[in-house]
């Protein structure tokens, strides 16, 4: 980068760095560590494992966002003063270790700016993740288990946990659905950006005659919830039922009746759990999900009005996928909402898709 270069790039920062701490409300979020550590110190934190576990996540987010801040503060102010030396003595190998280092300066300024796009009241929740097969039986369920996949690898080089909540497998291969729970700091945030329909077309390995086949499966993700909402859910509107759980986890699941599936009669939103060995405890997961799924389903209504008072029109259904997935008669993945497209497909099969998501979640600013 030539001087004049950094000089202008120093002086963008400058404004960015100031809008971050605009965003942050920095004085409130050290409060609020300050809080969270204190409650940290109760003999008794430990006592609600999930409770702790949410409050130590909050605490960790928090915590990255304002040592990261303060540290970029202060690299901020190491490359000016290098400028202004380089100013004075034109120094080439100080001039390269001075352009390398603001390159860096900057991927981690987009990054944190990332950081703060993750602002909205349930980004730092854990995810419920959906996944459901479209028509086309063995090759779509193919492509839910392809989906499956990639979510589990991209949760897993974020560092967030995955369990399976309910596991629906395929007729002959692949899986009809499956709902997983991916916990980790902004798991929501950075998921609710894969909500929608995912097309594959490839030639299908389940087609003796090699043809090209064009398959659908949907994505959908919601917040999970413990007490921080409040939804009306009337017993009365219950339909509940027991049922021996049947997925992935071996023969020693299927022992008892212990997977849950309720019903929600009003809106017929239907929810399922066989992870927990406790008839008990897959109820009182189960009924977090119908929570997060009624939350969904107001904002969706909610967006819907919106979109109706603006005169917009926006097309639900197998033809408006957010993404598509070409194998075959070229390589490419491309996002239909941001025009985001690379031509390495095995790297988003194998769970690469944060060019994706902040491409989706910069186009929202």
């Amino acid at each position: 980068m030539e001087l004049f270069e950094i000089r202008n790039e120093l002086d963008n920062s400058a404004g960015k760095l100031a809008d971050f701490r605009g965003s942050l409300d920095l004085e409130n979020k050290e409060a609020r560590i300050a809080e969270l550590e204190e409650r940290m110190t109760d003999p008794e934190f430990w006592n609600d494992q999930q409770g702790a576990q949410t409050v130590i996540n909050e605490l960790n987010g928090l915590k990255d966002l304002v040592v990261e801040y303060k540290d970029m503060v202060e690299t901020h102010e190491n490359l000016e003063m290098t400028h202004e030396l380089l100013k004075e003595e034109n120094d080439e190998d100080l001039h390269k270790e001075l352009s390398s280092e603001m390159k860096e300066f900057m991927k981690r300024l987009a990054d944190y700016e990332l950081q703060i796009l993750l602002s909205e009241p349930h980004d730092k929740n854990n995810a419920i993740l959906e996944l459901h097969s479209g028509a086309g039986g063995t090759e779509s369920q193919d492509w839910a288990s392809m989906l499956l996949r990639m979510y589990t690898r991209w949760a897993e080089k974020q560092g967030f946990k995955v369990e399976t909540l309910d596991y629906l497998p395929g007729d002959e291969a692949g899986v009809k659905s499956v709902t997983l729970l991916i916990k980790g700091h902004n798991a929501y945030g950075y998921l609710k950006a894969e909500k929608g329909v995912h097309r594959l077309v490839r030639i299908s390995p389940f087609d003796s005659s090699g043809r090209r086949h064009t398959s659908f499966s949907s994505c959908e993700v919601m917040p999970e919830f413990n007490d921080e909402i409040e939804i009306d859910i009337r017993t009365e509107d219950l339909k509940i039922d027991t049922y021996r759980a049947s997925g992935a986890g071996g023969q020693h699941i299927n022992t008892t009746d212990s997977a849950v599936r309720i019903t929600h009669i009003p809106t017929n939103v239907v929810v399922t759990c066989q992870t927990e060995r406790s008839q008990i405890k897959n109820r009182d997961r189960a009924m977090n999900m119908l929570k997060a799924k009624l939350y969904q389903r107001r904002l969706d209504e909610q967006a819907a009005e919106l979109l109706e008072i603006r005169g917009e029109q926006k097309e639900i259904g197998w033809g408006s996928q957010i993404r598509s997935y070409v194998f075959h008669p070229y390589s490419m993945v491309k996002d239909h909402r941001t025009n985001e497209e690379t031509g390495n497909i095995q790297a988003v099969m194998d769970g690469d898709l944060d060019a994706f998501i902040n491409a989706y979640l910069r186009s929202r600013i």
